[in-house]
């Protein structure tokens, strides 16, 4: 049985542990954004930087955030699981992907894993959620993240009709000293 909304909804333990990794699988009331040719845009959840997740008619999964960027993060929902279980850190190597570069993301991602040593609350998230959901290993999170996002041909928009830009950001790990010193 694919993995869904639905099935990861109906379980509660699962849910409080995607709130450990920041995702709420709730959606926000009122859109705040429209989708370029999707009509009825469905929120699947948010983030607690005010961000939205959305299921497109394709199935693939859009992040759209709450500082005008948007992109679609992964091809399926489990997919989407996989990165927010094995990479709960995805936004920021976006950020330090040195403007979308694939190395770039890599060196981050071991950066900010390394963050994570002692984080036994997210380690243990995340094998709770892998066990619970049957989820195996992601082959390369990183890169289904940057492929992802790289052919991501969303158009979304304000509600004002000005585009948002692409999630890729031009820093890189070595423009913070915490993440720089992690990465050595």
């Amino acid at each position: 049985m694919p993995l869904t909304p639905e099935v990861v909804t109906a379980d509660r333990a699962v849910l409080a542990r995607l709130a450990s990794l920041d995702v709420s699988l709730v959606p926000d009331e009122e859109p705040w954004f429209t989708i370029d040719g999707v009509e009825n845009p469905r929120q699947i959840g948010s983030d607690g930087n005010g961000g939205a997740f959305v299921l497109l008619p394709s199935q693939d999964v859009l992040y759209v955030s709450s500082e005008g960027r948007a992109g679609i993060v992964a091809d399926s929902f489990e997919a989407f699981i996989q990165l927010v279980v094995t990479r709960p850190y995805w936004l920021d190597i976006l950020k330090f992907s040195g403007g979308g570069d694939l190395q770039e993301m890599r060196r981050a991602a071991e950066a900010l894993e390394a963050t994570l040593e002692n984080e036994d609350d997210i380690n243990e998230a995340r094998e709770e959620i892998r066990k619970r959901l049957d989820l195996g290993e992601a082959d390369d999170p990183v890169a289904a993240l940057y492929e992802a996002i790289a052919a991501s041909d969303a158009i979304v928009r304000a509600t004002d009709g000005s585009p948002f830009t692409t999630l890729f950001n031009r820093f890189s790990i070595d423009s913070n000293p915490i993440l720089r010193n992690a990465a050595a």
